[in-house]
């Protein structure tokens, strides 16, 4: 006698009952842009409906994502004057120190995460202080300005820092610092496995951090090595984060699966920039069922293993939920 599986598929009803993956408002992080100036909302050429916004803005869209139901942000300043070591970011007048303020302020419900980086803020569009003899980001001296840059987002009320440049000990190091000035409550969602990815083409338009020389393959990871992938986020998991996350997220759905497999961490995923646009350029010409090819995708990052998704769809896919 063979097994019947189809007698669990017989209707939408026994359907529902026995789906293993679900998606909820519950799941998604919306990343925000901020622009320095007022009544500002920019819509990226390529990423349709992304905008770049001034903070009366932001908050105005932070109002209603909590109408809309969703309860958490990501933050990425885009300051007007950008200098060799990202000044702006170690300002607590800078963008991200007044865009927190602001927002708690008025949403003070918001979770607000902060993208803890300097490429949006360097002239030169890399993570960190340049070494100049070996024309790549020096280390240790990152993880010095990143520990100011943590505290500042602390003290103006981030719910969350996430370093996303990819430096070594960043998370030991920021855990260090963030208990001697008093925050020890306060968690580090680290992107603990970030690839060296094409994917991330669009972002640089929205957050305007081409680097300006080289590329960013000397800190983020090798998009062929499965092993040192894993160990990165084991390794931030020991240094103390108390989420990982993998970046980018579409092609990467192993490497989803097997860190899911390999700590007892929540896991995010970010379902970044290229990923997106494509997906709204095949939807524009007609050559997939937008919503259902988008829906698959989500459900996909949670059977990989998702606990948490960073989505610049995430307003989209709350919308659909609502109507089914």
């Amino acid at each position: 006698m063979f097994k019947r599986f189809r007698r669990l598929r017989t209707n939408q009803a026994i359907r529902d009952l026995v789906q293993e993956s679900i998606l909820t408002k519950n799941d998604f992080v919306y990343p925000l842009f901020i622009k320095n100036g007022k009544n500002i909302k920019k819509e990226i050429e390529s990423m349709p409906g992304v905008f770049q916004m001034s903070i009366d803005e932001i908050v105005k869209e932070c109002i209603a994502l909590e109408i809309m139901g969703i309860k958490a942000i990501m933050l990425f300043g885009i300051p007007d004057v950008k200098d060799s070591i990202g000044s702006d970011a170690l300002s607590e007048d800078g963008i991200i120190a007044s865009t927190l303020m602001e927002i708690k302020k008025n949403v003070p419900n918001m979770y607000i995460m902060t993208d803890l980086c300097f490429c949006e803020y360097t002239d030169h569009g890399h993570c960190g202080i340049i070494d100049h003899i070996h024309q790549s980001v020096n280390n240790d001296a990152t993880l010095e300005i990143l520990s100011k840059q943590a505290i500042i987002h602390a003290k103006a009320g981030a719910d969350m820092i996430a370093p996303s440049g990819m430096m070594d000990g960043v998370i030991v190091t920021l855990r260090e610092a963030l208990d001697k000035n008093g925050f020890k409550n306060l968690p580090i969602m680290s992107y603990s496995t970030k690839f060296a990815s094409a994917y991330y083409g669009p972002f640089r338009d929205v957050a305007e951090s081409t680097p300006s020389f080289g590329d960013r393959r000397s800190y983020q990871m090798n998009p062929a090595n499965r092993n040192e992938a894993i160990a990165e986020s084991i390794e931030d998991e020991k240094e103390g984060a108390d989420i990982l996350m993998v970046k980018p997220a579409l092609a990467y759905l192993d490497i989803i699966r097997d860190i899911k497999n390999s700590t007892n961490r929540p896991l995010a995923i970010y379902n970044v920039s290229g990923e997106y646009s494509m997906l709204k350029v095949a939807g524009n010409a007609g050559v997939i069922d937008y919503e259902r090819v988008l829906m698959e995708t989500m459900i996909a990052f949670k059977r990989a293993g998702a606990d948490i998704i960073i989505s610049y769809h995430a307003k989209e896919v709350c919308e659909i939920l609502d109507k089914n």
